[in-house]
């Protein structure tokens, strides 16, 4: 079998997906690029997962959330989530403790270490996207902040 994938003409019975074209598709690149240009720091300096740093920034922001609630205000996968918040509770960087009215439920939060990595990387990723940002001038910024949250489903 052939390595060398020849490009096979659109038809009216197989029309195919151009993902180069794809909004979707484009959108999903370039916040991968965008996310990655930014995780790189973090990872190195901290070794730090993006998965483990959004469950951070989130948990920074509401305080108390339970592990269900942290994937649903990140749309990440459940199980990505939980392995996150493992390593970071293990890392002493998130504590976990039993909900008061509902043992069955977990309450996540910052630790006093977690706290001090995130005092430390929120201002690098703050500074990576001014730098993403600085390519678009004030009105493109503008433009652009409408249209994702015009967007946002």
């Amino acid at each position: 079998m052939s390595t060398d994938r020849k490009r096979i003409p659109a038809s009216a019975e197989h029309a195919p997906l151009e993902l180069e074209h794809f909004l979707p598709y484009r959108l999903s690149i370039l916040s991968n690029a965008i996310s990655q240009s930014i995780a790189d720091d973090y990872q190195r300096r901290y070794d730090l997962s993006m998965t483990e740093w959004r469950v951070m920034a989130v948990l920074a922001r509401f305080d108390g959330l339970s592990a269900r609630e942290v994937a649903e205000r990140t749309l990440m996968d459940k199980v990505a989530v939980s392995r996150a918040l493992a390593r970071l509770v293990e890392a002493g960087r998130v504590t976990r403790a039993t909900h008061a009215g509902d043992k069955r439920r977990s309450v996540l939060g910052l630790s006093e270490a977690g706290w001090a990595l995130h005092d430390e990387v929120a201002p690098m990723a703050r500074a990576r996207e001014r730098e993403v940002l600085a390519k678009l001038d004030f009105e493109e910024q503008h433009w652009l902040t409408r249209i994702i949250d015009k967007l946002m489903v």
